[in-house]
C-alpha cells in the first residue's frame, strides 16, 4: 500500500509549495458547502477541519461551514450523513475508526459500502497521555500504579475504550471509563484531575510543549515521528494497535466527477500552507495523502485487521 505524500515536521519546513488557487474541473460548488466533523470542537481534527474549510474555500470558490456533529467516534455523524445529498455540498473530512472499528463493537446503520471516498490527507498520531505531574510518567509506571489504585480513563472511541479494557483486565487494573466527544473533551477532564488518564487523537500536541501533557504510549503499529522515544503499545508487549487516517467521505451514489473533484481538492489542500503548517507544526500530524482509490482500500484493509484483532 502505497502513499504518495508523506510529511513531517522537518520535511514541512522544506516544503516547495507548488499549488495555485484551484479550479475544480468537470465539477464546481453552486452554492456555500457544509463539512461535517464528527468530534467536538476544539480536538486536533477539528483544529485541522477548520483551516482545511479554509484552504477549499479557495479552490473550490464557495464558502465552507463546519457542523461539529459528536459521539461514538464519529458514529453519530456517520449516521445522520449517510443520508445527505449526494451532490458534493455536503462532506466530512475525519477519521476512518468510525468505518474500520464502530460496526464491528456496536450495532450501526451504516457500513462501508454506504459511502463514498475521496482522498486521504492526513495520518494518525493516537496516544495514551497522562498530565504532566502525574505520578507515572511513562506506560509501565501507570499500569504498576493501576494495579495499586483504581484509576478513571477518558475515551474518545470504541476501540480505543476495548483496548484499554483488555489491557486493565490482563493486569488486573480497576477501571473506571469515562466517555468524551473528542479531544475538546477530554482535555479539561485530564487538566482538572477529573480522570487520571486519557485517550488522545493529537489534542496532545498543543498541551506536550509545556508540560501539562505527556505522552506515556502510541497506539499506532509505528512510533510517531514528533515523540521518537515514546513506545507503541506493541513495543510494550499488548498485540493492539490502532491505525487511523483523516480522509474525505461523500454520500453513497456520489457522482464520480464529485469524487474527483475532491480527490484534485486533496491534493491541493496537502500542498497548501496553512492546512500543511496547522496540521504539522500545530497538531502535530504527518500529512499522508492518498487518491479515493487507495483511501477506500486502506479502510477496507484496516476494516478486516480490526475483525481478526476482535475475533482473538
Amino acid at each position: 500500500m502505497k502513499r504518495r505524500h508523506i510529511l513531517t515536521a522537518t520535511a514541512a519546513a522544506c516544503l516547495l509549495l507548488t499549488a495555485t488557487a484551484g479550479h475544480a474541473e468537470g465539477w464546481a460548488p453552486e452554492r456555500p458547502m457544509t463539512m461535517v466533523i464528527g468530534f467536538a470542537a476544539g480536538g486536533s481534527t477539528d483544529i485541522q477541519g477548520r483551516v482545511l474549510a479554509r484552504s477549499l474555500e479557495e479552490y473550490f470558490g464557495q464558502p465552507v461551514n463546519v457542523v461539529n456533529q459528536p459521539g461514538g467516534g464519529g458514529a453519530v455523524a456517520l449516521t445522520r450523513f449517510m443520508n445527505a445529498a449526494p451532490d458534493g455540498h455536503t462532506f466530512m473530512f475525519g477519521v476512518q475508526l468510525g468505518l474500520t472499528f464502530s460496526p464491528i463493537v456496536t450495532e450501526t446503520e451504516y457500513d462501508i459500502d454506504d459511502f463514498r471516498y475521496a482522498g486521504t490527507l492526513v495520518g494518525g498520531q493516537f496516544g495514551v497521555v497522562a498530565r504532566g505531574d502525574a505520578p507515572y510518567q511513562s506506560f509501565e509506571e501507570l499500569v504498576a500504579y493501576g494495579q495499586e489504585n483504581p484509576m478513571t480513563y477518558a475515551q474518545q472511541l470504541p476501540m480505543d475504550q476495548a483496548i484499554m479494557q483488555l489491557i486493565a483486565d490482563q493486569e488486573g487494573i480497576d477501571l473506571a471509563i469515562v466517555p468524551t466527544g473528542g479531544g475538546g473533551g477530554m482535555a479539561p477532564l485530564l487538566l482538572g484531575g477529573e480522570v487520571d488518564f486519557a485517550f488522545s487523537g493529537g489534542t496532545h500536541a498543543q498541551y506536550t510543549p509545556t508540560g501539562e501533557m505527556n505522552v506515556l504510549a502510541f497506539l499506532t503499529r509505528e512510533r510517531s515521528p514528533f515523540y521518537p522515544d515514546v513506545p507503541t503499545l506493541v513495543e510494550l508487549g499488548y498485540p493492539y494497535a490502532m491505525d487511523d487516517f483523516r480522509s474525505f467521505f461523500l454520500p453513497g451514489g456520489t457522482p464520480d466527477k464529485i469524487v474527483q473533484a475532491f480527490e484534485d481538492a486533496a491534493r491541493f489542500a496537502v500542498e497548501h500552507e496553512p492546512f500543511v503548517e496547522t496540521t504539522v507544526e500545530n497538531t502535530l500530524h504527518p500529512i499522508v495523502f492518498m487518491d479515493a482509490e487507495e483511501t477506500e482500500a486502506t479502510i477496507r484493509e484496516i476494516r478486516a485487521a480490526n475483525e481478526a484483532l476482535m475475533a482473538n
